[in-house]
């Protein structure tokens, strides 16, 4: 299982695919704080949930100085279909080798039914200005995130 992150931690750097192709990098948001959530797949109930919470509050996030950048194991083009159907707005990005899911501690054993395998852990890191882990919130619920983090991160709502 990977390490899970802790505030203070330097965020691993990354660079990955959107849904477009075009490589997205943790290190062109330096100077912006950055909500970085990974979600296990596209085009299921819960994930569509999440990312349509995260659409619809995009504006409020960046108007408080966040990107959010959402990333799966999804292959781009998968990616480009859930963002076209659901008519996303926030920047999804594929990770099908695991390696940034693995590095920031969102994949590993999880339960299900009492089964055990190995998935994506439903995650949300926060990353400030400098690149460190402001926050580093794990198995966290896909209905009513978005809301919490409104809440904990004291951003109004419009």
């Amino acid at each position: 299982m990977s390490e899970r992150l802790q505030a203070g931690d330097t965020a691993p750097a990354f660079t990955l695919s959107d849904a477009d192709g075009k490589q997205v990098s943790l290190a062109e948001h330096l100077g912006r704080k950055v909500i970085v959530y990974f979600y296990p797949a596209a085009l299921t109930p819960g994930c569509t949930k999440q990312a349509c919470d995260f659409t619809d509050n995009l504006e409020v996030f960046a108007g408080a100085g966040y990107d959010v950048l959402g990333i799966s194991p999804d292959q781009p083009e998968k990616l480009g279909k859930f963002r076209e159907t659901e008519d996303l707005r926030v920047t999804l990005l594929s990770d099908p080798d695991h390696a940034v899911l693995e590095a920031y501690g969102a994949y590993g054993e999880k339960q299900n039914y009492g089964r055990t395998y190995q998935g994506v852990i439903r995650s949300t890191v926060i990353v400030d200005e400098q690149g460190k882990v402001e926050r580093a919130l794990y198995n966290v619920k896909a209905t009513g995130h978005v809301a919490k983090l409104l809440r904990d991160l004291k951003i109004e709502s419009a």
